[in-house]
């Protein structure tokens, strides 16, 4: 009893500290910038600092096992997306389970973009995977860890199509754009949110997407459906702390985001970057991480992946 009291007296006072939130991906990608976006505003709402901390690599493992080793207090938070979930079924010595992600809200959704390099001479999805069957393997593509949805579905494409591409590992979008855009690598299943801006500047081409319908930012370009291949996907972004912080922090930290992801000018920058603002509450995002976990266990079964 006094253990709780003294929990939710901590969390009468919360925040009186700064709070990091944690990026698992590079600056400058498509998880950062609305984070950032967030964060700046998350920061006068609640009276503190609220500081962005990128912690790339290994398939963000490193971000959300450093947020799931804090103290479950409210001042060590995630940007989390679909990674932290999948990588509960691939990862072997993860600091984390499924159950101990705790969702305060969903941020955005959005379908992924089929970009390749202007140096590849191909103009459509038809011509990219007949130029990948006359060369099995040398087409190579952005990975951001073998359980990322770039890979997966790179490899799902690979096995609608019957061809073979080489997977290239990085450690963030931003820095697979670069590389896509230097011609260095072929092609990037990547977020509207960094690959509409390159394309909108004709720095890179995109062939199809992966939702059920095409973008509002680029309708010329049709969705994989549309062409024949039978693959639909969409992706997520939310903020997460680890199961456990006081009830009363994630009311709090919901009310304020959401607010955020609500606002006018949120919703515009993600809609001019192809992806949707979304908020939920703590009950519905936890459906949507279980859900995750659930939809991709076959397919990582299948494709024998598993990492110590």
């Amino acid at each position: 009893m006094f253990a709780g009291c003294v929990g939710y007296a901590a969390a009468a006072d919360y925040p009186s500290r700064p709070i990091r939130l944690v990026v698992g991906f590079t600056a400058g990608g498509p998880t950062d910038i609305p984070a950032r976006f967030i964060a700046e505003r998350l920061g006068p709402a609640l009276g503190q600092h609220v500081i962005v901390e990128n912690r790339p690599g290994a398939a963000s493992t490193l971000a959300a096992n450093d947020v799931m080793s804090r103290p479950r207090d409210g001042y060590d938070l995630l940007a989390c997306t679909y990674f932290d979930s999948v990588n509960t079924l691939l990862y072997k010595n993860l600091r984390y389970k499924l159950a101990d992600l705790l969702g305060i809200t969903l941020f955005a959704r959005y379908s992924y973009a089929v970009a390749i390099a202007n140096s590849l001479p191909v103009n459509s999805f038809a011509e990219l995977i007949a130029y990948a069957k006359q060369r099995p393997g040398e087409v190579n593509y952005v990975q951001l860890g073998v359980a990322s949805t770039q890979n997966l579905l790179a490899k799902g494409l690979e096995k609608l199509t019957g061809i073979s591409m080489t997977a290239i590992p990085y450690k963030g979008a931003a820095e697979g754009n670069q590389e896509l855009m230097s011609g260095r690598v072929h092609l990037h299943i990547g977020p509207p949110l960094s690959i509409v801006p390159l394309f909108k500047a004709g720095k890179l081409k995109v062939v199809a997407v992966t939702g059920d319908e095409p973008l509002a930012t680029m309708p010329e370009v049709p969705t994989l459906k549309e062409i024949g291949v039978p693959l639909v996907a969409y992706a997520w972004l939310g903020v997460c702390a680890g199961a456990g912080t006081p009830q009363p922090v994630v009311d709090l930290l919901n009310a304020r985001i959401a607010t955020i992801v609500n606002s006018a000018e949120f919703r515009a920058l993600m809609a001019t970057s192809g992806s949707v603002a979304v908020s939920s509450t703590p009950q519905e995002f936890h459906r949507v991480i279980e859900d995750t976990a659930t939809a991709a266990a076959p397919i990582i079964t299948e494709l024998g992946i598993r990492m110590d």
